[in-house]
């Protein structure tokens, strides 16, 4: 037992310094740092009150006092362009969406003069917008949203059958439904519409797809603003996707017949010539070489 006293003295000393700093620690966090008040109000003073949004805003909302409040900032984090009154703000219009306590600016809203809200207001001077009917196929499953950008695909069935890609890069400014009736049914149904910011020649193409084939909207990544040019899909084209290239079959050899030559044309055969045959021919002490020719 007397071995080990010194651990369990040690442990209870441990335990003891921890209960202290517990203690400590939530007496100290309890306790609230009172600034005096000229330097409360030395500070208040040097802030700059911003105009903030109270809650997510979309583009084209017209603002009104509920939706904005007032937040102290100081000087040097002031950013350019801030507005320190609600007051200089109602009826302004929003041409990109806001967080809250986002600080409101003057690049985020539209001219003075633009008192309505809604589409027309965030639609650039020299386009237009233009609504089309889609549904859950057309609009990518719901996946579109106002400020995406979209490409345009028409398939057309005249003919014969072809999709080609007719816009890119379009802008998407508004999603809404309107009530359609069809046939003989009692009750109306609903029926998406997307509205998209197009040019006048690009609205003119739009409304002859939407009248002459089936539409089809592609979602593209914002850091996505190249064209890119295609030759549409037809049938031919979609069945050869994907196959193996065939052989081409050998071509069959033609055979020439032979074409009869005169006498004159054939050549006279090549005799070959034959060396001279030598004799010698010895009488007594003469020799003597002939020398005989064939022929």
């Amino acid at each position: 037992m007397q071995r080990h006293r010194g651990f369990i003295f040690l442990g209870l000393a441990a335990c003891m310094a921890l209960l202290v700093s517990v203690l400590l620690y939530k007496r100290l966090e309890q306790q609230q740092i009172v600034l005096p008040p000229e330097v409360s109000k030395v500070v208040a003073a040097s802030n700059e009150m911003v105009a903030v949004a109270a809650t997510d805003l979309f583009w084209g909302t017209k603002l009104t006092p509920e939706m904005m409040r007032l937040v102290p900032l100081p000087p040097s984090s002031l950013p350019q362009g801030y507005f320190p009154s609600v007051e200089s703000l109602t009826g302004r219009v929003l041409l990109i969406n806001v967080t809250a306590n986002e600080p409101i600016l003057e690049t985020k809203l539209a001219p003075i003069d633009v008192t309505r809200g809604g589409v027309a207001a965030v639609t650039q001077a020299e386009k237009r917008a233009m609504a089309i009917k889609v549904d859950n196929i057309v609009g990518v499953a719901g996946f579109i949203n106002p400020g995406n950008r979209v490409d345009v695909l028409v398939t057309l069935q005249k003919d014969s059958p072809t999709t080609k890609t007719v816009l890119q890069n379009v802008l998407v400014l508004a999603i809404g439904t309107e009530i359609e009736r069809k046939g003989d049914e009692s009750k109306p149904t609903q029926v998406p519409v997307v509205t998209v910011e197009v040019t006048l020649e690009e609205g003119e193409k739009l409304a002859l797809a939407a009248n002459e084939g089936k539409l089809q909207l592609a979602l593209r990544n914002h850091l996505n603003m190249n064209p890119v040019l295609t030759s549409g899909a037809t049938v031919p084209s979609l069945l050869d996707s994907y196959r193996l290239k065939e052989k081409p079959a050998p071509q069959p050899v033609k055979q020439e017949k032979p074409v009869p030559k005169k006498k004159s044309d054939i050549p006279s055969p090549v005799v070959p010539a034959v060396p001279p045959t030598q004799v010698e021919v010895i009488k007594g002490s003469t020799v003597t070489t002939l020398t005989f020719n064939k022929g």
